[in-house]
């Protein structure tokens, strides 16, 4: 039996103090290392989207030395848990360091450098350790380690024996933590996000992924989608970040399209620290929650799933026909911006619209340019260069450095743009230019493509008849394509639809 912790890759700094060997043979074994540089490069960005995730709070520009210490006092007296089992705890030096490298440096500062792991608790110590807590649960780790350190001279410490516990799921006694009602001050300070399960729409399925801002309850991205993934995630957040500005903290459930890599690595090139609730704890997710139910109650509850599109005309009785994605994405944006924008939220005494609007009066939302966005979505995927130096990428060829044929290379692209400049960095980690396009069979990614058909194209052709939806879609209709209107002269919209009605 082996231990989790002795498995695991160690994070230099971190090391456990060194022990006595114990003479009694016990079998292990040991995960395999990152035994080669592009292994050994993702090992290091996942330790520093670990290092960035835990200090990005802490490191707010915006916080006073003051208001900084107590946070940066809590972090050092939290078991973290590490990105490859297990948890973690650091001292407030190490941390105030990371701090001070991410502002100087910004995201690859904290990666660690170049260098062998430090060494690792010895395996059959943590197996002692282990079959010492089992045999009695009510001995501490105190107690544990005067055992070992009586019996063999050396023990681990007290923190590496509670981490090596929780990775066994062996009780350690610690109380569940109390939480309360809490709201963010201003907007984009938080966005929540989840998925909503949907109608089905021509035999399929579909899913509504929304970010709702925490202070004004506002819609700050949301789209209907034929599936449940990361790439679908990634479409409707990266327009929403481009329009809206940076989250400072993006706060997502557990999910498989919300724990993706890929999700990790844009926020971390952001500046968004990525927060997920912990499994069968909820809280914190209530307004998404009830806005899924408003959803739900005021939205899906007006529609109608056909097979055949609505014609011009019919009777409405049934409520707002449709039979396609691209429908229901129009009457859905259509409601969000007439109607949930500008209703009276019951906790806030406000409109979503307009306590977002009030939030920005003296002050200015965090935006990045546009290649900075499309930098941090972009894909990455590890290919071996063949002997005349081309490259395959998703049925697709490409030309890159003779010098690299035979060697392994790192391809960073765009899923939604294949025929875009796909950069390649070597097999040791150092950027080596560009493939350039030899064959082109596929323009966009497989899972893109599907995504890319979610799309909502057709925001301004509407066929449908008159009921309560598609008069609020005319009206949001009317507003694009007409000349600019302004949230201000909302009432007056209402006034004239009432009046053609």
């Amino acid at each position: 039996m082996t231990s989790a912790s002795a498995q695991q890759p160690s994070e230099p700094g971190c090391a456990p103090p060194p022990v006595a060997t114990v003479v009694t043979a016990v079998s292990s074994s040991t995960t395999p290392r990152a035994n080669t540089p592009l292994m050994r490069k993702e090992h290091r960005e996942k330790i520093a989207l670990f290092r960035y995730q835990l200090i990005r709070a802490a490191a707010d520009p915006s916080l006073s030395t003051r208001q900084r210490g107590p946070l940066v006092k809590e972090l050092a007296a939290t078991e973290h848990l590490w990105p490859f089992g297990g948890t973690r705890s650091y001292s407030r030096e190490t941390l105030d360091r990371w701090i001070k490298a991410w502002r100087a440096g910004g995201f690859d500062a904290l990666k660690p450098d170049e260098r062998s792991s430090a060494p690792v608790t010895d395996a059959r110590i943590l197996l002692l350790a282990e079959s010492l807590k089992r045999e009695r649960p009510n001995r501490t780790a105190a107690q544990i380690k005067r055992i070992i350190t009586e019996t063999m001279g050396a023990a681990p410490s007290e923190t590496t024996l509670l981490r090596h516990f929780r990775a066994k799921n062996i009780s350690t006694g610690i109380p569940a933590v109390a939480t309360g009602r809490f709201e963010a001050d201003q907007a984009n300070v938080i966005w929540v996000g989840d998925a909503l399960h949907g109608p089905r729409i021509g035999g399929r399925k579909t899913y509504l992924f929304a970010f709702l801002d925490d202070h004004s309850r506002m819609v700050t991205a949301a789209r209907w989608a034929y599936a449940e993934d990361a790439i679908r995630l990634s479409a409707v957040l990266r327009p929403a970040v481009q329009s809206h500005g940076i989250p400072g903290v993006a706060y997502l459930d557990n999910g498989a399209a919300m724990a993706d890599k890929s999700l990790a690595r844009t926020c971390a090139k952001l500046g968004i620290h990525l927060t997920h609730s912990a499994p069968y704890r909820p809280q914190g997710r209530g307004k998404i929650e009830r806005f899924f139910n408003t959803v739900t109650s005021q939205f899906l509850g007006e529609i109608t799933v056909t097979d055949t599109p609505m014609l011009p005309g019919s009777s409405p009785e049934a409520g707002s026909q449709i039979s396609s994605l691209e429908e229901l994405n129009t009457l859905f944006t259509a409601w969000v911006n007439m109607v949930y924008h500008h209703t009276t939220h019951s906790t806030t005494g406000q409109s979503p619209l307009a306590r977002w609007e009030a939030s920005w009066e003296h002050r200015e939302p965090v935006r990045k340019s546009l290649e900075e966005i499309r930098q941090a979505f972009l894909w990455s995927d590890t290919r071996t260069v063949t002997k005349t130096g081309t490259v395959s990428l998703h049925s697709n060829t490409y030309e890159v450095d003779p010098v690299l044929a035979g060697t392994k290379v790192e391809l960073v692209y765009d899923p939604f743009d294949l025929d875009g400049p796909v950069t390649v960095n070597s097999h040791l980690g150092v950027p080596a230019g560009t493939a350039k396009a030899l064959q082109i069979s596929r323009h966009v990614h497989a899972k893109a493509t599907n995504a890319a058909k979610d799309n909502d194209t057709s925001a301004l052709n509407l066929s449908s008849g008159i009921n309560y939806l598609d008069l609020v879609a005319t009206r949001h209709r009317e507003s694009l394509t007409g000349a600019p209107i302004s949230f201000a002269d909302i009432q007056a919209l209402d006034n004239m639809a009432g009046a053609r009605s």
